[in-house]
C-alpha cells in the first residue's frame, strides 16, 4: 500500500485517542481552560457519565470571534510565548484538546469577552465546523458537549459504567479544585446534590480547609504543615502543603496528592520520596495521606513528557528528592508523640456499636441484682428508704488486672500530654488521665519505638554501647543462616551485636547491646538471620540498618505481660511525650489512643 497523507479529520480523531482517554478527560482539559482563562468561579455539570453530556461554565476572560474560530483548530493557542516550551506558566499549552473534543463528539462554545457587547459561538459536529454566529452569553465561556465518543463508537466498549465514569469525572475536579482554592468550583453529576467548593484564598488556613473538604475532616484534624525550600537550577524552589501523621495511612495511594506548579502529577521520582520520608513509620504495603504542592521554575521541570500531561521530568531530579524528603521529615518530626485521632474515634464508636448485652435481654430484675450481689429482701425493687448493699460491692476488692494507683494524680503529671498513670490493664496497657480525657497506651509497642529511635541515635554518633555476656550465648541454625550470620559479623557488630562462627550450624553470641538490657538473645539471631535471608540481595547490612535495628528494638523492649510499677509507667509515658515518632511504633501501629472526656461523656448519654 503506498503512503499517503491522513486526512485532517482522521488526524484529529487519532489524537483524540491519545488526550481524550474517557470523559474525565474532557473534563480535565476544559477545566485546565477555564483556570488558565482567570476565572474565579468555575461549574461542571455531568450527566450519563459524561457520555450524554458534558457542560464547563466559567467567569473568565472569554474569547473575540476570531480567537473563537481559531480556538476549535489543530495546534492553535495563546498560552506559549514566542513558542517557548522550556517557559510553559499554563496548564494548557498544546492547542489540541478543542478540536480533538469536536471531531469525536457534538462541541458547542459560547464566549463573551470582558468589553464585548455580545457574545459568539462556534459549534464543531464529528469534526465539521461551522461558522462563528453571534450569541447571548455572559462574560465568560460556556463549552458544552454532547454524545462524546459517537464518532468512535467501538471506544465506548472500553469504557465502565456510567457510575465509574462519574466518579472518575468527580475525581478530576476535585483534584483541580484542591490546587487552586482561590476559585470557587461546583460540581453536578447526575441527580446528586452538587458538590460546592467556595472560593477562598492562596492562605495556608484556606488550602486546608479546601483539602479537608476533599480529603476529609479526619485529614484536617491529622494534618502537619509542611513547608521547605531549596535552589533549584536556575531558580530557587519550594514544597509546602499538608501531610497526614503516620497513624493516619491507607492501602493505597489514592489519598496522595501531588502537585507542580499547580498541575495535578502522578510522578514516580515524588511517590519515591514521599514512601523514604515516611521510611519505617509506616507499616509495608500502606500509604500515608498528604497533599503537596511544588513550585518550581518552569524551565526546571518539563511538562511536555505525557500526552496526558500526568508526568513531568525535572532538570534536578535530586535536587528535588531531597528537598521534598527533608521538609516531610521536618514536619514529622515536629509532630513528637502526636498519634491519630482516628483511633479515639474508632474507640468510641466501638463502644457505641453496642459491646454490652441488650437490656432487654436479660432474665429478670431480681436476677440482675443477684448478679451485682445484692438483693432486696422481699424480691421487689427496693425503696430509697431501704438500706441496701452498693450494686458494686464486688468490685471493691483489688482486681489483678487493674490495679488502682494514685487517685488523685499529681498536679504537674495531669497536665502532661499523656498525663498520669491511673492502672494497668491485662498487663500490657496502660491507662492514663488528662486534664481533657484519658489515655490507653500500649507498652510493648511504646517501648519498642522508644528502643528504636535510641538505637538509631547510636547509630548516628558512632556506634552502639555493648554488654558482654558472662558466659556466652550459643544458637543453633541451619547452615546457610550460620554463615550469613557469620559473613555480617563485622557490620553486626557496629549494632552492638558481636557474635562468631561457632562450628557448623551455629554462632557464639559475646556482646549484646547495652540499650536491650536482658533480652532473648537467641530469639534475636534467629530473626535477624531469617531477616537477612529473606533481603535476597549482598547490600551491605548498612543500607538496611533502620530494618535490623527495628528487629532488635523489638526483642529490648517491655514484652506484654509484664507488670510495671506506677514510677515505670509514668517514665515510659514522659519519654514518649519528649521521643520524636512515639506515636507509632515501629511496625506502624499506633502506640496509644486518647479519648477526649466530652467523647466518653457521650456515650453514657450525658451530652
Amino acid at each position: 500500500m503506498a503512503i499517503r497523507q491522513l486526512s485532517p479529520e482522521t488526524v484529529n480523531r487519532i489524537a483524540a485517542g491519545e488526550v481524550i482517554e474517557r470523559p474525565a478527560s474532557v473534563v480535565k482539559e476544559l477545566v485546565e481552560n477555564a483556570i488558565d482563562a482567570g476565572a474565579a468561579h468555575i461549574e461542571v455539570v455531568v450527566s450519563g457519565g459524561g457520555l450524554s453530556l458534558i457542560r464547563v461554565t466559567d467567569d473568565g476572560s472569554g474569547m473575540s470571534p476570531d480567537d473563537l474560530a481559531l480556538a476549535v483548530e489543530r495546534h492553535a493557542t495563546s498560552k506559549l510565548d514566542e513558542e517557548d516550551l522550556f517557559d510553559i506558566r499554563s496548564l494548557g499549552f498544546r492547542g489540541e484538546a478543542l478540536p480533538s473534543i469536536g471531531s469525536i463528539a457534538r462541541l458547542e462554545i459560547r464566549s463573551r469577552g470582558a468589553d464585548a457587547t455580545q457574545g459568539s459561538a462556534v459549534v464543531v459536529t464529528r469534526g465539521s465546523k461551522a461558522p462563528v454566529a453571534p450569541a447571548a452569553v455572559n462574560r465568560g465561556t460556556i463549552v458544552e458537549v454532547r454524545d462524546l465518543f459517537s464518532a468512535t463508537p467501538a471506544r465506548l466498549k472500553f469504557l465502565k459504567s456510567e457510575r465509574a465514569e462519574a466518579m472518575a469525572v468527580s475525581d478530576v475536579v476535585r483534584r483541580l479544585a484542591m490546587g487552586h482554592p482561590d476559585i470557587g468550583f461546583t460540581l453536578q453529576t447526575g441527580e446528586k446534590r452538587p458538590s460546592v467548593f467556595a472560593q477562598g484564598d492562596r492562605s495556608s488556613a484556606a488550602w486546608l480547609e479546601r483539602i479537608g473538604a476533599i480529603m476529609g475532616r479526619e485529614f484536617m484534624i491529622d494534618a502537619l504543615e509542611v513547608s521547605g525550600a531549596a535552589s533549584g537550577a536556575s531558580a530557587p524552589m519550594r514544597v509546602f502543603g499538608f501531610a497526614g501523621l503516620p497513624t493516619l495511612h491507607r492501602p493505597d495511594s489514592t489519598q496522595q496528592f501531588l502537585f507542580v506548579n499547580g498541575r495535578t502529577v502522578k510522578d514516580k521520582l515524588l511517590i519515591g520520596a514521599v514512601r523514604a520520608a515516611y521510611g519505617d513509620l509506616i507499616p509495608r504495603g500502606r500509604s500515608p495521606l498528604l497533599a503537596l504542592f511544588l513550585d518550581v521554575a518552569p524551565s526546571d521541570v518539563d511538562v511536555n513528557v505525557h500526552p496526558a500531561k500526568a508526568e513531568v521530568r525535572f532538570r534536578d531530579a535530586g535536587r528535588v528528592r531531597a528537598m521534598l524528603v527533608r521538609a516531610l521529615a521536618e514536619a514529622l518530626a515536629t509532630a513528637g508523640h502526636r498519634s491519630s485521632a482516628q483511633g479515639g474515634v474508632l474507640t468510641v464508636e466501638s463502644f457505641e456499636a453496642g459491646i454490652l448485652p441488650n437490656a432487654s435481654m436479660s432474665s429478670s430484675p431480681a436476677q440482675d441484682r443477684a448478679d451485682y450481689g445484692w438483693t432486696s429482701p422481699s424480691g421487689r425493687y427496693p425503696s430509697f428508704a431501704e438500706a441496701i448493699p452498693s450494686p458494686f460491692a464486688v468490685f471493691d476488692a483489688p482486681s489483678a488486672d487493674a490495679p488502682i494507683v494514685n487517685a488523685i494524680a499529681a498536679e504537674q503529671t495531669i497536665d502532661k500530654p499523656l498525663g498520669a498513670v491511673r492502672a494497668q490493664v491485662h498487663e500490657n496497657y496502660i491507662v492514663a488521665q488528662t486534664r481533657d480525657g484519658l489515655v490507653i497506651v500500649d507498652q510493648h509497642a511504646a517501648h519498642e519505638r522508644l528502643v528504636y529511635e535510641k538505637l538509631k541515635t547510636a547509630l548516628a554518633n558512632g556506634g552502639v554501647a555493648t554488654q558482654g555476656l558472662l558466659i556466652p550465648a550459643i544458637v543453633e541454625l541451619d547452615d546457610d543462616g550460620a554463615e550469613l550470620l557469620a559473613a555480617r559479623s563485622e557490620e553486626l557488630s557496629e549494632l552492638g551485636l558481636v557474635l562468631e562462627s561457632f562450628g557448623e550450624g551455629a554462632v557464639a553470641v559475646r556482646e549484646t547491646p547495652a540499650l536491650l538490657g536482658e533480652t532473648d538473645v537467641e530469639g534475636l539471631v534467629k530473626d535477624l538471620a531469617a531477616e537477612l535471608r529473606a533481603d535476597g540481595t549482598a547490600r551491605a547490612l548498612k543500607d538496611k540498618l533502620d530494618s535490623v535495628a527495628s528487629r532488635m528494638a523489638c526483642h529490648g523492649s517491655v514484652r506484654s505481660g509484664r507488670r510495671l510499677t506506677v514510677d515505670e509507667m509514668n517514665a515510659l509515658l514522659r519519654q514518649m511525650e519528649a521521643t520524636p515518632y512515639s506515636g507509632q511504633c515501629n511496625h506502624g501501629r499506633p502506640t496509644y489512643v486518647a479519648l477526649k472526656l466530652t467523647d466518653i461523656e457521650r456515650l453514657f448519654g450525658r451530652r
